[in-house]
């Protein structure tokens, strides 16, 4: 699994962050799919979370 974090300058003041995951599953991890799926969403969650925490301040 690899997670990508893109940062663009849309103006002076406004910066866009695309963030994207890929990966392909095999063997038995793609009986898990789903479940990692969910566990990846929350993992990115809590990392733009402490994004924002660090460039707020």
């Amino acid at each position: 699994m690899e997670t990508i974090y893109t940062w663009e300058a849309i103006s002076e003041n406004q910066t866009r962050m695309t963030l994207r995951n890929k990966g392909i599953p095999s063997g038995f991890s793609k009986v898990f799919t789903p479940v990692m799926s969910k566990m990846m969403e929350k993992a990115n969650n809590k990392d733009l979370k402490k994004i924002k925490e660090i460039l707020e301040k």
